[in-house]
């Protein structure tokens, strides 16, 4: 099948696991779904924390939430690309971690994210230190599914175009990109990047975005994209909670890519991420 349809999920997330998967049960109920579906939700959408300290307790009880994400998958018929979760890495740290899900409640892919942010930004936060307990990944994801091959990433990733080509090199088609933007960032370059990340890979770029106060005291840019293989904004979204939705044309891909072969004119292959 090559036409199939992404819905991206924008979100306000809270501290607390429950009230956020409340949420984004109820925002899945208002829509009609159609199939097959690819739900994408984004970074740190089941508990956006105000310290790494309490991401860290969160990360305890990982298993059980990930059963109600399972469970989630089933009721509504649809493969879910999760974000980011915290999840220990058995040395007293934790890794953010992007889990895909099909629609039997499956984990079929994990990525952990390996660029870390670290970085001061001119916004009530001031400072950034994502280092302080969260290891960082060392591989790069691709994985096969009925929406394509898809790449994960999260956020910060998106300014690092070495890992989009390792993917494309992987034969990725999709590329998933859940963040949580800061507006400061967001509003100076949210929509060049990923638009970038597209043309450069020809490839679709989906990006879930966390939007608003945030109960931790984060603010955040919102504007989720579902971006073409030529640099379209197939959707996006504004500055509210929401879903947005497009359909991928994997046909349509595949022509943009034997018109203009950049991969196969590609003179700088990268051996880094492996």
């Amino acid at each position: 099948m090559s036409i199939s349809h992404i819905y991206t999920v924008q979100m306000c997330s809270g501290t607390h696991p429950a009230h956020n998967l409340k949420q984004l049960r109820e925002l899945l109920e208002t829509q009609t779904l159609m199939q097959p579906a690819l739900v994408c939700l984004p970074e740190s959408w089941l508990a956006f924390c105000e310290t790494p300290q309490q991401t860290l307790v969160q990360a305890e009880e990982s298993l059980n939430w990930i059963g109600q994400i399972q469970q989630l998958c089933r009721d509504f018929d649809i493969w879910l690309a999760a974000g980011t979760i915290a999840i220990k890495d058995g040395e007293g740290r934790y890794y953010a971690a992007s889990l895909l899900f099909n629609n039997e409640g499956k984990e079929v892919a994990r990525y952990n994210k390996i660029h870390l942010f670290d970085a001061d930004v001119a916004d009530n936060a001031g400072q950034y230190r994502e280092s302080t307990l969260t290891r960082a990944g060392e591989h790069v994801t691709t994985v096969a599914s009925p929406f394509g091959r898809l790449g994960l990433s999260v956020c910060y990733d998106v300014r690092f175009p070495g890992l989009y080509q390792v993917m494309r090199e992987q034969g990725a088609e999709v590329i998933l990109v859940p963040s949580a933007f800061t507006t400061v960032t967001g509003d100076a370059h949210w929509h060049t990047l990923l638009r970038a990340r597209a043309i450069e890979t020809q490839c679709y770029v989906v990006a879930a975005a966390q939007v608003g106060h945030h109960e931790n005291g984060r603010q955040t840019y919102g504007h989720s994209l579902i971006v073409s293989p030529w640099g379209t904004c197939l959707a996006e979204a504004s500055t509210q909670v929401g879903i947005i939705h497009a359909q991928v044309d994997l046909a349509e891909l595949h022509a943009i890519r034997q018109k203009m072969p950049v991969a196969a004119h590609n003179r700088f292959k990268s051996d880094f991420y492996e």
